[in-house]
């Protein structure tokens, strides 16, 4: 072994130096095929040989489309855009007589997984690969490693490339994240010295915040599979679910002192829906990987590490529909060539391994094609088989745009939405038409559905590499049932619509909006920004039989900048444009407080700030910017926290601090902060940068703290046994009080909340200060050990107190978690707009 690794060693450092000097295509091809001259080497394209330089996306589009226009055996599509405007293409690469009939090839493929398939002959028919690269954009070894494998795909001629395409339709990504792509090759471009230098402390390798990894708003976009909130992942879904690949592939990079992982992951990590067939053909494959790897003298490993749990990764989620999902992850040069434990790591050899990965994958299905699609046809058949009768339920009679956002989910996984053919009640849950939703059990994704629908709290292991917790409806907040009857389902949706509200007549008086809808923020907003009074009720009331609720926003018609014609028809406009329900009213005499009380509070239109870049997470941070930007068409000042000294701090109603690493901000900032937050600002901290203001004495609380002694934990154990303790990612309930600003515009008096910090908030003596409070018994889904469970009971994720003029509020949970927690977004609205008022 020692041997083996001083040679190791000596072959990467004399292969470093050979590869400065001069690189070559013969360094990355197979010698068993030869190569038509007619086709474009990417040099001659793009400029240089795959790893002497980063290749951009546009150059990586450059080579892709000139591939598609010489080569007979290419195809291509763009599928969308990204936020930056960047094309989602996708190659589709077979045989020409394939791509002459690949209509045709599509729908039998397909056919496999509906009903009555079973005389359908697999023998004759082609396997499907669906291989994407670099969902991380500061991966880039693997987009690199596109342009190699596409000019082999195009370029290799003799018997065995004929084949593979004969019997392969390959759906080859080149840049699953075309704006992190974009960003990395920038950085590592121009951070390149001509002689390059491996000191892993040189700049080249260590990006500036937020780095490439994420697409435009900052999103990991590998954990988006299941949730599909963002373009570059609607577009791969529409893909998957166009073809139903039996392989899709997910090319990575890890830390650089690690070799090359292949699945299968760790065995007791895998979700219980997956089938064991899946794990057994995913190791079946690794075995052509181990085969090409140890041909080239590459290290690598299998079953250690990464885990095929959570079916949002691009590598788990074809696992629940039917296909194999294969993650690859190669040890991260992170630019041009860096100094190891294993000797010095050079981009081109890691280039070198993700398209060996790519050939192994080709063969592996290309030897294991009628197997493949086999146990393609058998996983929907015993998903139906296994399916019961009855269906799910869910909405929110108050929210109908909730129940919508989840609907319009489910649509894109293909799964059968119907409408409510009536009211109805179901464990003391209602369900009204316009605003809920039938799910049958019995179709073809009924495994999907299961997993996107159940609530687990017992695992195998209590390690997981992601969250152990995604109950959907509960991350909308929406009533649901999982035993209705499909009595109550009506006509099947095929095209789903906004839920729509009807448009206000026109008043006199006043009109009153309705906060209980998702967009009523966005509809508030754009009523202030319009220079417009309005104000907020702080208790309820009703007026011609119907309840208005805390949280109820009234916009008076008198002394306003419109007069009553514009206004009318500007609040149509707004009501059409967010689907929020707005009354127009003809009296102030209401039963409870009138409409004239000083319980409604005049609002203010707010200017956000929100501190990134240092120690903020970006995850965090861009999950704030994407949900006012994009959810609720609002501004929000984006301050970097290198620039708080000489920002105008007084420009702002509210500053928002998201989750933060090591110690938080500089302790110089909590100055200014304090003197901002003092003269009348409201400042909101998420996550571990309560303990931050904690710290920095802007707010005072106690927690509850676990102290935990090993017993009977070996020494090599103790990894696992403190790993437990962390909360990767679960549901809990809690309580609510309604009547609290914070709560405004929720019907119930529960909540689930998303969890993944170990911070626990004892509740105030005071319980009006507890205006949301983890019951006694608060696990709804997900792993928590029994300590933390012990210690989470009656503490509180919500914490507000007054400083000078101004407030601080603590947030110890994500309420914007990747996209589609939607159930606590107005929490964080709730905090902006009514700050003042609590």
């Amino acid at each position: 072994m020692k041997r083996l690794f001083i040679y190791f060693f000596l072959f990467t450092i004399t292969l470093t130096q050979a590869q400065q000097e001069e690189l070559s295509l013969e360094y990355y091809l197979p010698e068993d095929v030869t190569y038509n001259p007619e086709i474009p080497t990417p040099q001659e394209v793009i400029g240089f040989i795959p790893g002497e330089w980063h290749v951009s996306h546009d150059r990586l589009l450059m080579y892709m489309n000139k591939l598609a226009e010489v080569s007979p055996r290419i195809q291509i599509e763009n599928r969308g855009f990204t936020y930056e405007g960047r094309q989602l293409v996708l190659l589709t690469i077979s045989s020409e007589e394939n791509l002459a009939n690949l209509e045709e090839i599509r729908k039998n493929h397909v056919a496999l997984v509906e009903e009555n398939s079973e005389s359908l002959n697999t023998k004759e028919m082609p396997v499907i690969v669906n291989q994407g690269f670099s969902i991380h954009g500061n991966e880039a070894s693997g987009s690199n490693a596109a342009l190699l494998y596409a000019y082999y795909l195009a370029a290799g001629q003799g018997d065995k490339i004929e084949d593979a395409l004969e019997n392969t339709v390959i759906l080859l990504d080149p840049a699953f994240n075309p704006d992190g792509l974009q960003r990395f090759a920038y950085w590592a471009n121009t951070n390149k010295s001509e002689n390059i230098n491996p000191d892993p402390q040189d700049r080249e390798y260590n990006e500036v915040w937020p780095g490439g990894r994420t697409n435009h708003y900052w999103f990991d976009m590998n954990r988006d599979w299941l949730p599909v909130q963002l373009p570059e992942s609607q577009a791969r879904i529409a893909t998957f679910h166009k073809w139903y690949p039996n392989i899709l592939t997910d090319h990575h990079e890890m830390g650089s002192n690690s070799t090359f992982f292949f699945q299968p992951g760790i065995p007791s990590r895998t979700h219980p829906l997956t089938p064991q067939q899946n794990q057994d053909l995913t190791k079946e494959i690794g075995t052509y990987h181990a085969a090409a790897f140890d041909e080239i003298g590459s290290l690598y490993y299998t079953e250690e590490n990464y885990d095929d749990f959570y079916y949002g990764k691009g590598s788990t989620f074809p696992d629940i529909n039917g296909s194999v999902g294969i993650l690859f992850e190669q040890g991260s040069s992170r630019g041009h060539a860096q100094e190891t434990d294993n000797g010095i790591l050079t981009f081109p050899f890691t280039i070198r391994n993700q398209f060996t990965a790519a050939l192994s994958t080709l063969e592996a299905a290309q030897k294991m094609r009628t197997d493949l699609l086999n146990y393609q046809r058998d996983f929907f058949k015993n998903a139906r088989q296994s399916a019961e009768n009855g269906a799910y339920a869910f909405g929110n009679s108050k929210d109908p745009a909730s129940a919508y956002k989840l609907a319009e989910i489910l649509k894109r996984h293909k799964i059968e939405v119907h409408e409510l053919a009536n009211n109805f009640s179901e464990n003391g849950e209602q369900f009204e038409k316009g605003s809920a939703y039938i799910i049958p059990k019995n179709q073809r994704q009924h495994r999907l559905i299961k997993a996107m629908f159940e609530r687990r709290t017992t695992f195998e292991d209590s390690l997981f590499y992601d969250i152990s917790a995604w109950t959907f409806p509960l991350a909308f907040n929406l009533d649901y049932t999982e035993n209705a009857s499909m009595k109550n389902a009506g006509d099947k949706i095929e095209e789903l619509k906004m839920p729509s509200a009807e448009l206000p007549e026109q008043s006199d008086y006043a009109y009153l909006l309705d906060w209980n809808n998702y967009f009523a923020p966005k509809a508030l907003n754009s009523i202030l920004e319009k220079g417009l009074r309005a104000k907020v009720a702080m208790e309820d009331f009703s007026l011609n039989s119907k309840k208005y609720g805390y949280g109820t926003i009234m916009i008076p018609v008198q002394n306003q900048k419109l007069d009553e014609e514009e206004l009318h028809a500007f609040l149509r406009e707004i009501s059409e444009d967010s689907g929020v329900k707005i009354t127009a009213i003809g009296t102030g005499m209401t039963m409870g407080i009138n409409l004239g009380s000083n319980q409604f509070r005049a609002l203010e239109p707010q200017k956000v700030a929100l501190i990134v870049g240092g120690s903020i997470t970006s995850y965090d941070a861009g999950e704030i910017w994407h949900l006012f930007d994009q959810r609720y068409d609002m501004k929000i000042t984006k301050l970097d926290v290198e620039d708080l000294d000489r920002a105008d701090l007084q420009k702002y109603t509210d500053i928002i601090i998201p989750n933060s690493w090591g110690g938080g901000l500089e302790k110089d900032y909590a100055k200014k902060l304090k003197d901002w937050a003092k003269s009348g600002g409201t400042l909101i901290a998420y996550r571990n940068a309560v303990n931050w203001m904690k710290k920095n004495d802007f707010i005072d609380f106690k927690t509850k703290e676990n102290e935990l002694t090993a017993k009977n934990v070996s020494f090599e154990e103790r990894g696992d046994f403190r790993g437990a303790q962390h909360i990767g990612g679960a549901i809990f309930e809690a309580k609510l009080d309604r009547s609290h600003p914070i709560a405004f515009g929720y019907k119930d008096d529960k909540i689930a909340l998303f969890r993944n910090t170990t911070i626990f908030m004892e509740a105030d003596e005071q319980s009006y200060n507890n205006p949301i409070q983890y019951t006694e018994q608060p696990l709804l889904s997900g792993y928590i050990s029994k300590p933390n469970l012990d210690s989470i009971a009656n503490t509180v994720p919500f914490k507000h107190e007054s400083l000078g003029r101004g407030d601080v509020m603590l947030f110890t949970d994500n309420t914007n978690f990747r996209a589609f927690w939607y159930g606590t977004n107005k929490l964080l609205m709730n905090a902006i707009f009514f700050g003042k008022e609590m």
